[in-house]
């Protein structure tokens, strides 16, 4: 398929300066959130798997899998975030680039790292209050097992956070303008 990028093998920028030192730093950081994140996957599938065995197999009940591997999956998600936009894996629609001048495509490419910037920075500032009112509450999920609520908020705040400084600096970086062919 002609086109196509594996945003996993793809060949990344490497910018110079300052900025340069901080996206080396948060390309580590991105690193070992998203061998964190699969890790966390493989983890939900086998305790998902361990459900299906138990429960059906083995008649045993048990009340706590559903609820980790929701957890488990929702940190591996906001975790790997960061990872996945430096490779500009996350969804984008492409259609207007190949119609549009490059001005025109880098313009709206620009807006578009804007706005998803204004988006998740507001979605950041969310979590960070969520994670602050379980802490202060001592919010504890409803059901039977009852973890503590601070578990996935942090999660969520600390991956959007990592996502937030990606895009302040791809915005900076502009590494995503298209250049002439």
């Amino acid at each position: 398929m002609t086109g196509f990028v594996d945003p996993a093998t793809a060949t990344l920028p490497k910018p110079r300066g300052p900025l340069g030192f901080v996206q080396g730093l948060l390309d580590r950081i991105n690193g070992l959130a998203a061998l964190a994140g699969g890790i966390a996957m493989g983890a939900a599938g086998l305790v998902l798997t361990w459900e299906v065995v138990g429960r059906y197999f083995l008649k045993i009940a048990s009340d706590w899998q559903d609820e980790l591997s929701s957890f488990l999956l929702l940190g591996a998600t906001f975790m790997s975030a960061g990872w996945v936009q430096r490779r500009r894996g996350h969804v984008g629609i492409d259609a207007l680039a190949h119609v549009l001048p490059i001005w025109a495509d880098n313009i709206r490419r620009l807006i578009a790292d804007f706005l998803t910037f204004a988006f998740c920075s507001f979605f950041c500032w969310k979590c960070w209050t969520l994670l602050g009112e379980a802490i202060t509450d001592e919010q504890t999920s409803d059901s039977a097992w009852g973890p503590p609520l601070w578990i996935p908020y942090g999660l969520m705040a600390v991956g959007m956070t990592i996502l937030v400084i990606q895009l302040i600096l791809q915005l900076l970086l502009r590494d995503g303008a298209r250049a002439r062919p």
